[in-house]
């Protein structure tokens, strides 16, 4: 009896074409719509963040300029690499071609590496503003900042380059059948990528947040044994220690969400290695993938300036001339 679930193959004219797998009707459809919203989402709420960072001339600051990093590597998966891996989920076939699939896998470890140590340099941004609150406004500077952003993206992009180099010059795509489009790494090359591209980065963020929480738990301590008089006459550093440990706190919460959505699936590889299609692999590679959609949903909730931003963004506001000088942050007097 013929298997329902094989309908055809992906090339039915090749002899050489992979098995594609059909599925109901009513869940194809389903499928479709829940990842054509992921993607869509994860698009529109980070070009939120962009154009609000990009735009609002008050939100031009350093640890800012590293969240717009944050979210450029989100908006790259969420328009590149999630359509590309939604429709391979969906159609059980590869569609786009030889040349796509030797840069893909290169396209979307630059975005997840990315954004990996955009989340490193949030971290140590937060970790000398919290320490030392007095002088870094003279050791983190906007143009510094702009600097270690744009290397730190080229290190990812040449690292990327060096670890992907035989499956980007291969000139004939590794593939059992057409329709398919694997990646050619060594197993001992993904631990080793797995170590240095997770592992490290990972550990450093932990161990910064760490630091963080502890530092800012004893500037609680501080200002809730100065007395009312002391407050009052201390009034605009009392302000800013509350704002740097409200700022320590929400990228705790990033960091938190990001690795309990990237770890599993980093994790995995152990197990099912990069080019599995089983169910598990293939849940936790979109979870890892949804923390991108997740990011924006954190700063919608946390911080002020999104909300404000986002409503004038909304409301074409920002089309007004001179709304770049806007006040988006009420905390700011």
């Amino acid at each position: 009896m013929e298997d329902p679930w094989i309908a055809d193959r992906c090339y039915p004219a090749l002899n050489s074409s992979c098995t594609k797998f059909a599925r109901p009707k009513a869940l194809y459809i389903i499928m479709y719509i829940f990842l054509s919203s992921i993607s869509v989402s994860t698009v529109f709420l980070n070009l939120l963040v962009i154009i609000s960072i990009s735009h609002f001339k008050q939100l031009h600051t350093p640890t800012n300029l590293l969240i717009l990093s944050l979210a450029v590597a989100d908006l790259f998966i969420g328009l590149t690499v999630m359509p590309v891996e939604g429709s391979r989920l969906i159609e059980t076939c590869w569609y786009f071609g030889d040349m796509l699939c030797n840069i893909f896998p290169f396209i979307t470890l630059v975005a997840v590496a990315g954004s990996l140590w955009s989340l490193v340099l949030v971290s140590i941004d937060r970790f000398i503003a919290i320490r030392d609150p007095l002088r870094y406004s003279l050791k983190v500077t906007h143009n510094k900042v702009v600097i270690i952003v744009v290397l730190s993206w080229c290190f990812c992009l040449l690292y990327m380059f060096f670890l992907l180099y035989d499956h980007l010059t291969d000139m004939e795509p590794h593939r059992t059948c057409h329709g398919e489009c694997l990646l050619t790494i060594s197993f001992s090359w993904i631990v080793a990528d797995v170590f240095v591209s997770f592992m490290v980065p990972c550990s450093t963020v932990i161990i910064l947040n760490m630091k963080i929480f502890c530092t800012a738990k004893y500037h609680t301590k501080v200002i809730n044994s100065v007395t009312e008089r002391e407050r009052a006459g201390n009034k605009d550093t009392i302000r800013s220690k509350k704002s740097s440990r409200k700022a320590a706190k929400t990228i705790g919460i990033l960091v938190t969400v990001y690795l309990l959505c990237y770890m599993p699936y980093n994790l995995s590889i152990f197990v099912y290695g990069t080019d599995s299609y089983s169910y598990v692999w293939t849940c936790l590679l979109w979870i890892m993938y949804l923390n991108s959609c997740i990011n924006p949903i954190i700063y919608a909730l946390f911080y002020t300036w999104f909300k404000v931003s986002t409503k004038h963004i909304i409301t074409l506001v920002i089309l007004h001339p001179g709304s770049s000088y806007f006040n988006v942050n009420s905390d700011v007097k």
